[in-house]
């Protein structure tokens, strides 16, 4: 029997997120992969309360019951919440990705996937490297 790989740990920003959970395309394969126990999406109270205010958009034309459905049926089964989320401060040029950072090092994920410019200018933040949806996607060919 092959020896089981270990899941990446990886912080999805909330514009990946919301994408993997309501399209098709790439960003959908993320939930396959979550699915699969491939990768283990990381989150904190403060990005999943954005999720969550994202959710509600009007945008989005989503019942009450589909978003609790999204959340309780599609995401939280598959989350890890980083309860001790890491000092981050003035790392980001824009200060409201910071938190982003935060649970990437308290968490220890291997990636953030962003298309955030603010995010992916750092190249890399400790050991987590800031990456496109695409070049994330590119480590996993029979997907």
């Amino acid at each position: 029997m092959g020896k089981k790989i270990a899941p990446l740990r990886v912080v999805l920003d909330t514009n990946v997120l919301v994408s993997a959970l309501l399209f098709g395309g790439q960003p959908g394969r993320l939930r396959v992969l979550w699915g699969e126990g491939r990768i283990v999406p990381l989150v904190c109270r403060e990005t999943f309360a954005e999720f969550r205010k994202v959710l509600d958009y009007p945008k989005f034309r989503l019942s009450p019951a589909e978003r609790a459905a999204l959340m309780e049926d599609e995401l939280l089964p598959f989350v890890e919440v980083v309860e001790e989320v890491a000092e981050v401060s003035g790392v980001c040029r824009d200060p409201h990705d910071d938190i982003f950072l935060a649970v990437a090092a308290g968490g220890g994920a291997a990636y953030l996937v962003t298309g955030d410019q603010d995010l992916l200018v750092l190249g890399t933040y400790q050991r987590c490297r800031m990456v496109r949806l695409a070049e994330f996607l590119e480590k996993f060919p029979s997907l």
